[in-house]
């Protein structure tokens, strides 16, 4: 991987050559300096689309692979899915699997690539067509090789839409369970479970009204064999959370944590050692889409400060992707800047932990975090 100080000085002179910042100085985070970071890099340099965004990240016995969507920017008919497997330390050539081609005349923009290994059978890529998040319609594509082969995408059943934008989970017992949400009834989550192995999918009814808390992209965590919690973004509210003791099957009422996170996507995970990681916007004044933060929590509901990932004032670090690799290290992505997309090394166990007291992040480099 790129050495820490080479790519943070590359990071720095590319901002500003970008005009996103008005000197190299004003990086303003170390991620070298922070215990538990082990390594960043771009997964590309230069690719045949301007723009990117909502990226996913899964693990394959054949290593490490990446999804996201890149066009001429979000909505774009030219949205397609693009993919990177990292074979022998190297991220390879982005190449578009899957895109909106209805007909010669039609086509729509692709959306929210979600990749899921689950236990056994084949890799699984979800993914949106539509022409906006209020009437898309899920995608799903399998690969038998770790994504190095696709089959032909197929529709999923009306009422099916697919994890929105982050990963399913797979219970003790086999089943997979699915966060998704919805936008065209307000913001509602809704999850839906698969029996089969990805074959079939029932769906629960919204488990929010859209009103009091408008909430959309869950992540799904797992306390023990049957309690789940669930966690995301929410219209400038903040992050929500919502329990169920059942596998998921009933859900209790939604509420919000204590955290602030404007109105941008979040992912988290359970580690192997039974504590839950979160990656998102550490932003109290509900606005921008910076810094990008890691906070770890006993318990789902007190987190503390683990790492900043970036920080740069009117720079877009966004929609972050997290899994934990059979190693026991955690794999993050993310949009940098809607140019590139980022990967992230970290290592749990080598992580300092401080208090987040009254939504403040611990010695944040500006007063408003």
């Amino acid at each position: 991987m790129i050495n820490s100080t080479i790519l943070i000085s590359s990071i720095a002179t590319l901002l500003a050559s970008m005009g996103f910042v008005t000197a190299a100085e004003e990086l303003a985070v170390s991620l070298a300096e922070q215990p538990g970071y082990l390594s960043s890099e771009f997964i590309y340099d230069t690719a045949p689309f301007p723009s990117c965004h909502a990226s996913t990240i899964e693990e394959t016995s054949n290593g490490l692979i990446a999804a996201w969507f890149g066009g001429t920017h979000e909505r774009n008919p030219d949205v397609g899915i693009w993919i990177s497997r990292r074979d022998n330390g190297k991220w390879s050539i982005p190449e578009e699997v899957a895109n909106g081609v209805v007909s010669e005349s039609e086509r729509y923009p692709s959306w929210n690539p979600v990749l899921f290994q689950p236990s056994s059978g084949p890799l699984l890529l979800f993914y949106k067509v539509g022409p906006t998040p209020s009437d898309w319609w899920g995608m799903l594509m399998t690969s038998a090789d770790g994504g190095r082969s696709w089959s032909e995408p197929r529709r999923l059943p009306d009422g099916i839409l697919g994890p929105i934008k982050n990963k399913p989970i797979q219970l003790t017992n086999g089943d997979i369970v699915s966060p998704s949400s919805s936008e065209h009834d307000g913001w509602r989550v809704h999850f839906e479970r698969s029996t089969d192995m990805g074959h079939t999918w029932q769906a629960t009814s919204p488990v929010n009204d859209g009103k009091d808390i408008r909430a959309i992209q869950p992540s799904l965590l797992t306390y023990g064999k049957n309690r789940l919690q669930a966690l995301g973004r929410t219209r400038s509210s903040g992050i929500f959370e919502i329990w169920s003791e059942d596998g998921g099957k009933t859900w209790e009422e939604m509420t919000l944590l204590t955290l602030p996170n404007p109105s941008a996507g979040t992912d988290a995970v359970t580690l192997a050692d039974g504590r839950q990681l979160l990656v998102y916007n550490h932003n109290p004044n509900y606005k921008g889409r910076s810094p990008l933060n890691v906070a770890i929590s006993e318990d789902g509901r007190n987190w503390q400060a683990a790492l900043v990932l970036e920080d740069t004032p009117a720079n877009e670090f966004s929609y972050p992707a997290v899994i934990q690799t059979r190693d026991g290290l955690v794999h993050i992505t993310y949009t940098w800047n809607r140019k590139l997309i980022k990967h992230v090394v970290v290592d749990p166990n080598a992580l300092s932990l401080q208090p987040i007291e009254e939504g403040k992040w611990p010695h944040a480099s500006r007063e408003d975090l």
